[in-house]
């Protein structure tokens, strides 16, 4: 390999402008293609086959009306007034015409619901009160016909004492009977009134478990609409909301603000903001300051814009066929230029080392391709294998995004050594500073790559103190990762200026916490309901068992299935949708199996945005482990052959591990637990972005390994060489440490501008990377592992015989080609 690159390297030297060329044409053709064939990008994220998707999918086959998915659009008064008629009449207008976009198969009018609401506890309460009435008349009436009879009986006593009982016998008997004929008149009437009083206790329970429901607020200044979609919600087409967002921005009712929920005004996140361009701009000033030159600056700048370019545009083309997700080319931008710049840095910092030790321009680039872009291929490829390796967890959405990135990484690798040599030889010596280059032409050389007295070992005391303190800061960094919940975003992590979030906010505050994710819950019975009352008792029997399982605000009945089989409900929490209370309501409405009235046992499923959030991020949980598991090994066995090592690739994972986890620890303790929240941006901590833990796991691996190639082998290198072992150790850490200082604080730079982002999807990924480079390039890479190298010694480097033997020679720092190659 590296001596394909070396020839690479001169042929794109000699080439240059073919190369460059060849390239801008690339971009064009995939500028092309992305116009052509480029779709819209989702801002929903959904998994197959959960337990929410069978629901919801139930919902929309068997029960009528109630579509697939669901959004909301609130209306409050700006002056915190009741609505008037005039802006009721006005929103009914704006719903009525959202109900006619296509893809929208209903919008609730909130004032009529809310009308139909309140007649309904009227009625409730009116027959409850009729009810009572009757009774207490019924009662009234049996009192005196009792009371009629007492005194019946005792005329017919005195009658018999006088003896004048059988003079007045017959107006006796007549007496009896009138009382009789009462009597049965008001049997009659209390069955009646009885016949009824069931239907009545089951209105009344239905009431009372739906009181808690509103669709306006009790003050009268907010409403909210309730927009029934024809599909599920992350299937909805993008012009469907943006036309929904249309009119109600075009709508101005006087006096009222509009507001769509998270799920209809979800907003595709900018790929370059401010953030991410102040990131590049940092990455600039690095550069300068380490090469000297504002040319040699500009070089990796300009090969990974145009890098993430072509990959971006490339990914996106294929956008109409696949549905991605809005955060997926994002993240092939976070990575496309990190390790673009960082690519083109270690074959610029080689080839500028080796002009200074006296070597031709087109040798040397054909040099610097062949051992430092030897190594930039392979680090790369490790990038690339984490990545794909995103496709076996079985997420869908994962694996695309695992494969955006990994073209992204392989266009920078692919850049990197074709198109910087190109640049290099089009740049010539000015790559080095002027006193560099006059030194050059006085005949100075530059030998970097000697031992000398500062690669003196460490002192071993300060080595094991070196390694206890960094492990247990990582340690202490780590632990508040043990109390990470995963989650997606809803409305109360978008920006404070959005309507998402305003939306959320009006409900918390007008409604209460739960209204911003109602579940809805589908009861599978036994047996098909018979008629209207039964179907009542029934629904009054499963939501009163699901009332009673507690943090429920209503519990409101939607209907029953075409085949009578099933009954639906929208259950509103208490709380709100991330909340730990909402996820067990979640598990327990699950679990529950409530007695029906006909006998036997119903089984509950539960569907909404909160059940589906839940459902995801429990999967996404469910495959880390494993996915983690295949990385360790995956890392493991590229150690081992690049190194020829059992216990470096050892070192170098269990390193890995504890940065991971300490970039696990810092996400929570800001994203989830609050700490430092206001610095970040962070307005509203919750449960940690769910897909972030495997994703950081991926990224993370790849780029501690990049590191890990280019520091550690130069310690195998000096030690190949003759170097004792120790001070081999010192020796590579000093010949590396300035570039890889220097390529993760660009690193660094370029994941840290999309903590600024606006959209609560990238702000913590790109905290999560740059804090887990930080963590592994400054303390893991820098500090922990030369420690733990010094500790090791000569058994560092420590391989059996018969491993030695099978295993590949992959000479990832091309010294083979060196010595073959010599500079001078």
């Amino acid at each position: 390999m590296a001596e394909l690159l070396y020839r690479i390297g001169r042929l794109a030297a000699r080439r240059h402008w073919t190369v460059v060329g060849a390239w801008l044409a690339l971009l064009a053709v995939t500028a092309v293609t992305y116009v052509s064939f480029a779709g819209v990008l989702s801002s929903s994220i959904s998994l197959p086959d959960t337990p929410t998707t069978q629901v919801s999918q139930q919902l929309q086959d068997d029960f009528e009306g109630t579509g697939a998915g669901n959004g909301s659009i609130v209306a409050e008064t700006t002056d915190g007034e009741a609505f008037t008629a005039e802006q009721e009449r006005a929103l009914v207008d704006l719903f009525d015409r959202i109900a006619e976009v296509d893809g929208i198969e209903d919008v609730t009018d909130p004032f009529a619901t809310q009308a139909r609401v309140d007649e309904s506890a009227e009625q409730v309460a009116d027959g409850q009160q009729q009810l009572e009435d009757g009774l207490a008349q019924l009662d009234g009436a049996q009192a005196q016909i009792d009371a009629g009879r007492d005194a019946l009986e005792q005329q017919r006593q005195e009658a018999r004492e006088a003896g004048t009982l059988a003079a007045v016998r017959s107006q006796l008997e007549a007496a009896e009977q009138q009382l009789d004929d009462g009597q049965a008149e008001l049997d009659r009437q209390r069955a009646r009134v009885e016949e009824q009083q069931p239907r009545l206790e089951v209105g009344a329970t239905l009431s009372g478990l739906s009181s808690g429901f509103r669709t306006v607020s009790e003050d009268g200044s907010a409403a909210v609409a309730t927009v029934v979609f024809s599909l599920p919600v992350n299937e909805v087409e993008v012009e469907t909301k943006t036309a929904i967002e249309d009119l109600v921005a075009d709508s101005e009712v006087d006096g009222v603000d509009v507001h769509p929920s998270q799920e209809i005004a979800q907003t595709v996140p900018s790929i370059l903001g401010p953030g991410e361009i102040a990131g590049v701009v940092i990455a600039a000033l690095v550069l300068a300051v380490m090469l000297g030159t504002l040319v040699g600056a500009a070089l990796p700048l300009v090969t990974a814009l145009l890098g993430v370019g072509v990959a971006s545009l490339a990914s996106l083309s294929f956008s109409g066929v696949v549905q991605f997700v809005s955060v997926t080319p994002v993240l092939g931008v976070m990575l496309g230029l990190a390790v673009g710049i960082d690519y083109s840095l270690f074959i610029i910092n080689r080839h500028r080392r080796q002009l200074k030790q006296g070597a031709g321009l087109q040798e040397s680039i054909g040099l610097a391709n062949g051992t430092s872009g030897n190594a930039v291929v392979f680090a790369g490829v490790t990038v690339i294998v984490a990545l794909l390796a995103l496709n076996v967890t079985g997420v869908g959405f994962l694996g695309l995004m695992g494969t955006v990135g990994a073209v992204a990484v392989l266009v920078a690798i692919l850049m990197a050594v074709t198109l910087t040599p190109a640049i290099l030889s089009l740049v010539g010596t000015r790559i080095l500073r002027r006193r560099e280059r006059e030194r050059l032409a006085a005949g100075e050389r530059a030998d970097d790559d000697a031992i000398t007295e500062h690669d003196r070992p460490m002192d071993t005391g300060r080595a094991w103190a070196v390694l206890g303190f960094g492990i247990a800061a990582l340690l202490v960094v780590a632990a508040p990762a043990t109390q990470m919940r995963l989650g997606l975003p809803d409305g109360s992590t978008q920006p404070p200026d959005s309507s998402g979030f305003r939306a959320y906010e009006v409900q918390a505050e007008k409604f209460g916490d739960g209204f911003n994710g109602p579940l809805l819950v589908v009861a599978d019975l036994p047996a098909p309901v018979g008629g209207e009352d039964e179907l009542l008792a029934e629904q009054a029997a499963i939501g009163t068992a699901i009332d009673e399982l507690g943090d429920v605000v209503a519990v409101v009945p939607i209907g029953a299935s075409t085949d009578r089989t099933s009954l639906a409900f929208q259950v509103v929490p208490d709380r709100w949708p991330s909340s730990e209370s909402t996820e067990a309501l979640v598990h327990q409405l699950r679990e529950l199996t409530p007695q029906t009235v006909a006998g036997g046992e119903a089984t509950l499923g539960v569907a909404g945005n909160a059940s589906a959030n839940i459902d995801i991020s429990g999967q996404l949980a469910d495959v880390l482990p494993t996915y983690l598991a295949l990385v360790v090994g995956l890392s493991l066995l590229i150690l081992v052959v690049v190194f020829r090592s059992i216990l470096v690739p050892l070192t170098a994972t269990l390193g890995f591990v504890l940065s991971l986890l300490a970039a696990f620890g810092g996400i929570t303790a800001i994203f989830q637990l609050g700490f430092l929240a206001d610095l970040f941006g962070v307005h509203a901590p919750g449960p940690v972005l769910s897909f972030l833990p495997i994703i950081a796991t991926g990224i993370l691996f790849g780029l501690a390994m990049d590191y890990q190639l280019f520091l550690v082998s130069g310690m195998r290198e000096a030690y190949a060489h003759g170097a004792p072992a120790r001070v081999a150790v010192q020796h590579g850490l000093h010949a590396g440490r300035a570039v890889v200082t220097a390529a993760a604080i660009i690193m660094i730079s370029v994941f840290a501008g999309f903590v600024f982002s606006h959209d609560a999807t990238i702000k913590p990924i790109g905290f999560g990377l740059a804090f887990g480079v930080l963590l592994d390039a400054f303390v893991v890479r820098m500090l922990l592992i030369p420690a733990a190298m010094h500790l090791l010694g000569e058994k560092a480097w420590w391989l059996p015989r018969w491993l030695d033997r099978i295993l590949p020679d992959v000479d990832v720092e091309g010294a083979r080609l060196e010595r073959s190659h010599p500079v001078r």
